[in-house]
């Protein structure tokens, strides 16, 4: 599973503007999906993107989901679940201190986000990740226009 993690973080990139396409789509999408019934769709979609997103970037289904600002490292695969940015504890072969066999989610995240168009967003603070959304889908939560969005005040 790292091996796919770490592809996803080396071609950031070009997934950044796969991301961006599926959120036109997700949007555009949004008032026939609404007919549907969100309720009704949840479990279905969830299934897909847990599959989906599970295997590019090792998702932990937080719900809310910030990977097109974290150069497509799930940060939920932080130990500490840290939201925004990397502990003190960073070794200096930009490994984590909890697990020293893991390169740091945030390492990761930084080298991602470099290779990204919209890379700034790494430094939009992520808000606390809000517990009765984990499991639940951020596609469907995009759909409806409620995906996260940078904290007002917080750098660009």
């Amino acid at each position: 599973m790292q091996a796919i993690r770490h592809w996803s973080v080396r071609h950031a990139g070009p997934l950044e503007r796969l991301y961006a396409l599926v959120e036109r789509l997700l949007k555009a999408a949004g008032p026939v999906l609404a007919r549907i019934g969100m309720a009704r769709l949840e479990r279905p979609v969830a299934a897909v993107e847990r599959g989906v997103k599970g295997l590019l970037f090792d998702c932990r289904m937080c719900g809310q989901c910030a990977l097109s600002s974290t150069g497509m490292s799930c940060s939920m695969n932080c130990p500490k679940s840290l939201r925004n940015g990397p502990c003190g504890g960073v070794r200096q072969n930009g490994h984590c201190e909890v697990k020293p066999e893991m390169p740091c989610v945030w390492v990761e995240a930084w080298a991602g986000s470099q290779r990204m168009a919209e890379g700034a967003a790494i430094r939009h603070v992520q808000p606390a990740v809000d517990h009765r959304l984990i499991g639940r889908s951020s596609w469907l939560a995009v759909a409806r226009g409620e995906h996260a969005k940078p904290a007002p005040g917080s750098p660009s």
